[in-house]
């Protein structure tokens, strides 16, 4: 059974994993591209609509693979978690049926009329389509965060005579305090992700002279979003997360900086290796007294070590969550420099001279997936071995009949299809990047 869980919950890593690398860029870049378009009203520059055509056939393709990818995660929760389905369906089922019903509906409806509707339109009407893709796709996020925010933190409900999960509260549910902090970070990260993107491959149209005046059309409205996102994916949003696993998740909180002993004045590890063995953190480089503050806003605040709490409540991966919140950590902490820098000079007047700032840029494009993908980890290791914080076991969640050589197969195949989708995507991305704004390739998309 032991190795059929680790399949079951692999498995579901990999699927949602895999389908968040297009997700977070479709969060960043529909609000960037309806940006393009307020500015192309407002300016009267076509080389705007240029921009926002060009994104929105990259916003495509991440949508198109998005979908492919996601619909087999819900599949997922009645093939590989069938006790968690019934045990919880009637509460979960109320968000992830909103989501599909109304947002992504919303998302993929307008998407139509955003990719092929301008002419017909109108500026003003095909400015307000790219507005509601964009809302919808933030839409379709809140519900998905909301789900996740419950199994982390549930609220409203109450347990039935057979002990099903019901809910009490509609409101409870869809308003979690957890919700709302959770999905603005995720928002912003997202943002960070599709600011990065634009950026980066503005930096690449400028160092080529490829398409360089499309190049700096893209630094400057990415520089300064960019610039933005960075402070607030770190304060408020990370900062208020972090309150919120200190106050609920006490042991996630611990787990994540490899404190075992209760402190006061808690130190922030910046490096170091847990050894689980000695309990206790190797080489550490700490600052005293900062993860005291971080979560109660006290330097001398007490803050409980995993020796406080019983053994069989620790996240079971707790390196794995330790390093993985140590990268999202430490790359923001880049990001906020990389972006700041940027801001400065293009204030200046001498981003698009300023050639290592340039390489820097576009060598960070892919960063923000990584450190995306540690925020999750990170979010779903700490609520271990928990699948419903404090209310259902991940063991107990899963599909009893289930054998692992089955969740091996199924495995196996997801990996081989999901790997041929993304070398498609690879492809089709590359070829609009090399067609760049304003070329002939835009008649296969109907401008």
């Amino acid at each position: 059974m032991e190795s059929a869980l680790a399949l079951h919950r692999f498995h579901f890593a990999f699927t949602i994993t895999f389908h968040y690398i297009f997700v977070q860029l479709t969060l960043g870049l529909g609000f960037l591209i309806f940006l393009m378009k307020i500015l192309a009203l407002k300016t009267g520059d076509e080389r705007w609509n240029e921009a926002a055509r060009f994104w929105s056939k990259i916003f495509a393709i991440n949508f198109a693979l998005g979908v492919v990818t996601g619909i087999p995660m819900e599949f997922q929760f009645g093939t590989n978690w069938s006790r968690f389905s019934k045990g919880a369906g009637g509460v979960i089922g109320h968000t992830l049926g909103m989501e599909g019903l109304y947002t992504f509906f919303l998302e993929s409806s307008f998407l139509g009329l955003m990719l092929f509707g301008e002419k017909r339109l109108g500026q003003i009407g095909h400015t307000i389509a790219t507005a509601a893709v964009w809302i919808g796709s933030w839409m379709s996020g809140y519900l998905i965060v909301a789900t996740n925010a419950w199994m982390q933190h549930p609220t409203g409900y109450h347990l039935g005579p057979k002990g099903e999960i019901l809910l009490n509260s509609w409101w409870s549910l869809v308003f979690n305090e957890w919700a709302f902090w959770q999905y603005v970070h995720t928002i912003t990260g997202g943002i960070v992700t599709g600011c990065f993107v634009v950026c980066g491959v503005g930096a690449y149209y400028i160092l080529t002279k490829h398409h360089p005046e499309a190049g700096k059309r893209f630094l400057r409205l990415g520089v300064p979003a960019g610039a933005l996102a960075t402070l607030l994916v770190a304060f408020p949003t990370g900062d208020m997360q972090a309150k919120l696993v200190a106050k609920h998740q006490p042991v996630t909180l611990a787990a994540m900086e490899a404190l075992f002993e209760t402190s006061k004045g808690a130190p922030l590890a910046i490096l170091g290796q847990p050894d689980m063995d000695k309990k206790r953190l190797d080489n550490p480089f700490i600052i005293p007294g900062v993860l005291s503050f971080v979560a109660q806003n006290r330097w001398t605040a007490e803050i409980r070590g995993l020796n406080e709490f019983p053994e069989d409540t620790w996240p079971d991966q707790i390196p794995l969550l330790y390093f993985a919140f140590h990268i999202m950590v430490g790359l923001g902490t880049l990001f906020i420099a990389v972006m700041a820098s940027s801001a400065v000079w293009l204030w200046r007047g001498k981003l698009f001279e300023a050639k290592p700032l340039l390489w820097a840029l576009m060598m960070f494009l892919p960063l923000p997936y990584v450190a995306n993908t540690a925020g999750w980890m990170t979010t779903e290791l700490g609520r271990q071995p928990w699948l419903i914080y404090g209310l259902l076991r991940t063991a107990a969640g899963t599909s009893p009949h289930v054998s692992s050589g089955s969740a091996t197969f199924t495995l196996l195949g997801f990996m081989g299809m999901y790997s041929m989708l993304f070398m498609l995507g690879l492809f089709m991305i590359w070829r609009e990047l090399d067609h760049g704004p304003g070329t002939k390739g835009e008649a296969s998309t109907g401008y």
